[in-house]
């Protein structure tokens, strides 16, 4: 259920001239760029979210030559975590410019650009992050004070039918658990819709399951939940002798990148 109404008529005029003013300038520039968060959300659901910044997603490697263009339009920009984010701001709004998530998974690569949908935010024309990688972002949002769940059963209401399901199942790879936790929570939420996630989705993410009933499990103490948690799994950590799997992934997070991401929790309170 597409939706192409202009964006977000209820924003403060002040941030909507700031928002459009990126997005001209990016755009100008023909800077790669998709737009994210609740405006790509609103496309794919017809939910509207009047939110206090404005989302745009951006290759690693593109990241300082997008922050140069918009420090020369007159925003203050800053790397404020260098493994996934910086800012752009002005007096009355802030832009995050992401290439990556607070746990390190979700990397934005050349797919995200590859497989991106045509919408229109503020009726400029714009590439809007891809349904799949929306779902998989969003999937290890789990904080005591944001949970994406609800976000993603809209996206699986919305999007099931046209969905590249094999490619959302390589995106989670190792992480299957999570999107097949999604899943079972989709028929609970919305029973008569269950049939929409493909039979052989489940069927294949069920005999994974099944497989591993049948396997000795590592020996190695992980805890994963730091994955969908920065901070509710810290006792894992620190008391109870857990391995944080941030440290261990291919794109693993460095300690001082964890140091300072968990030290951003007292911020948020």
């Amino acid at each position: 259920m597409p939706n192409d109404r202009p964006a977000a008529t209820q924003l403060e005029e002040p941030a909507r001239s700031f928002y459009l003013r990126v997005l001209r300038t990016l755009s100008d520039a023909k800077a790669p760029f998709l737009v994210g968060g609740a405006y790509a959300l609103r496309h794919y659901t017809g939910i509207e979210r009047n939110t206090k910044d404005f989302d745009i997603f951006v290759r690693r490697e593109d990241y300082d030559s997008v922050m140069s263009l918009l420090s020369a339009s007159g925003c203050e920009t800053d790397l404020t975590f260098p493994h996934w984010l910086g800012k752009a701001t002005c007096d009355t709004a802030l832009v995050d410019v992401i290439f990556s998530s607070g746990n390190g998974v979700s990397l934005v690569d050349d797919d995200w650009f590859r497989y991106a949908t045509d919408g229109q935010v503020f009726d400029l024309p714009v590439k809007l992050c891809p349904p799949e990688e929306v779902i998989w972002s969003k999937a290890f949002v789990t904080e005591r004070e944001r949970y994406d769940g609800a976000d993603i059963m809209h996206m699986l209401l919305a999007c099931a039918a046209t969905l590249d399901w094999d490619r959302l199942l390589r995106r989670f790879g190792e992480h299957w658990r999570v999107l097949f936790s999604y899943l079972c929570l989709f028929g609970f939420v919305y029973p008569s819709e269950r049939s929409s996630i493909p039979e052989w989705v489940m069927t294949a993410l069920m005999e994974r399951l099944a497989e591993e009933l049948h396997t000795a499990p590592s020996g190695e103490r992980i805890c994963q939940g730091t994955l969908i948690s920065r901070e509710q799994y810290l006792p894992d950590l620190e008391q109870w002798g857990f391995a944080d799997a941030r440290l261990t992934m291919p794109n693993a997070m460095t300690q001082a990148e964890i140091a300072e991401w968990t030290q951003a929790i007292a911020a948020k309170k």
